[in-house]
């Protein structure tokens, strides 16, 4: 008999999910900040990314589930966990579309977007160097 599985169900898995954006969309950062010419005390707030880790978080800290190492869901690897692969591809999708969108929108940081993504501009420098000689030949 298999181990059990700490979320039961692909449909718990994407209902967690949604919980987990919702959090993140209804509790963004604070920062402390000091405006005009008697620095007037105000707190800024600024828009939260779905990350991976934070979902993981999310679920540690709304679940029974301790430590949840998600990997086996996420991998693809372990034929037991099969029905979780779809709503898995899909939250990994909706991680990097709210990345991808905040960054764009200047609401992150876009050069950490990219890098959580894979998003590198890459540009391929080619130097061909000839060497010529001017002088007196020998023939």
């Amino acid at each position: 008999m298999g181990k059990n599985k700490y979320i039961e169900t692909p449909e718990r898995m994407w209902e967690l999910f949604t919980q987990y954006k919702e959090d993140v969309d209804t509790n963004p950062l604070t920062r402390k900040d000091w405006v005009g010419k008697d620095a007037e005390v105000v707190n800024r707030e600024y828009t939260r990314a779905l990350t991976m880790e934070g979902f993981e978080c999310f679920v540690m800290n709304h679940t029974e589930i301790t430590y949840p190492d998600l990997t086996e869901y996420f991998e693809g690897k372990n034929e037991s966990y099969k029905d979780y692969f779809p709503i898995c591809s899909r939250i990994r999708r909706e991680i990097r579309k709210d990345q991808i969108e905040k960054g764009l929108a200047g609401l992150i940081n876009p050069s950490i977007t990219q890098r959580l993504n894979g998003l590198v501009d890459k540009k391929e420098t080619r130097l061909d160097i000839t060497e010529f000689y001017v002088g007196d030949d020998e023939d």
